[in-house]
């Protein structure tokens, strides 16, 4: 049901690079003497060393990747505001991995990351997606090592055989951290409210308060606390760490505004302020 209504963002849009001076008919400073140009707006300037990625190269040869180590996947497109872009890959095969529900399923996720703007490191890296909640996980981040090389007139993308590396990620890491999935699922959250003001001391992603004079549960909190119930109902299960650290990865992923840099950062720091509660 989920892997059919994956985000479709369109992620080719036009863009190119061209001389500051072209435009503007002034001399530009040394460093700042080309804007990049995403569907008819500027988004970034950028030195005459620079070199331009568009999406057309670095997604399609992400994806030639896949096909060629004949993978079963499905495919998540995000884009923001024409500035950032991702291609989430969910591997749909055999790997995937029950956390002892199974209503609760993990897949394997490949995430390419592109931006025109500079605030994403043109990059790919494994994750995981599970389908209760339809989000990205990213507490493992296994990278690709890929190399680009800039220049002005050619820009080439030099990207690894993706079979091995995908094996090796489902014999260790894809396990090894599906195993303290499943740790933080056996212990149970007596008190939410104070589960949720407990993980919030502790990454101080928001306030739990709504004021300094006002100790009940902000809007996010209450947000939070919220999703943390609705899915103890869905997957028919009492509030439990699992399910606790989803709630806030759920919030992260769709309320807050954040860059899927600082998603995936602070995605691993709520894991780990969880999972010390295991």
């Amino acid at each position: 049901m989920y892997l059919s209504n994956l985000q479709q963002d369109e992620i080719f849009v036009p863009s190119e690079m061209k001389s500051l001076k072209s435009l503007t008919q002034m001399e530009s400073r040394r460093g700042l003497e080309n804007v990049i140009i995403s569907n008819d707006k500027i988004v970034n300037v950028v030195s005459n060393s620079y070199g331009h990625v568009p999406n057309e190269l670095f997604f399609k040869k992400a994806e030639e990747m896949l096909t060629d180590a004949e993978l079963n996947y499905q495919k998540r497109t995000i884009n923001r505001d024409d500035r950032s872009f991702i291609t989430d890959f969910i591997i749909d095969d055999n790997s995937q991995f029950s956390v002892k529900n199974e209503k609760d399923l993990i897949l394997p996720m490949l995430r390419f990351k592109n931006s025109y703007d500079g605030s994403e490191k043109t990059s790919g890296h494994f994750g995981f997606y599970r389908q209760v909640c339809s989000n990205g996980l990213h507490v493992s981040q296994a990278e690709i090592e890929f190399a680009i090389k800039h220049s002005k007139n050619n820009t080439d993308l030099i990207m690894p055989r993706l079979k091995n590396l995908f094996d090796k990620f489902v014999d260790n890491e894809f396990y090894t951290i599906t195993k303290k999935f499943n740790r933080m699922r056996e212990f149970k959250i007596i008190d939410t409210k104070e589960f949720v003001k407990v993980i919030l001391d502790r990454t101080k992603l928001f306030r739990y308060e709504c004021s300094d004079k006002n100790n009940d549960p902000s809007k996010k909190s209450r947000e939070v606390l919220e999703i943390l119930d609705n899915e103890a109902l869905l997957l028919n299960e009492e509030p439990n760490l699992w399910i606790g650290y989803n709630a806030f990865n759920q919030m992260l992923h769709n309320t807050l505004k954040k860059s899927f840099s600082q998603q995936e950062r602070l995605d691993k720091k709520l894991f780990n302020a969880v999972y010390e509660m295991a």
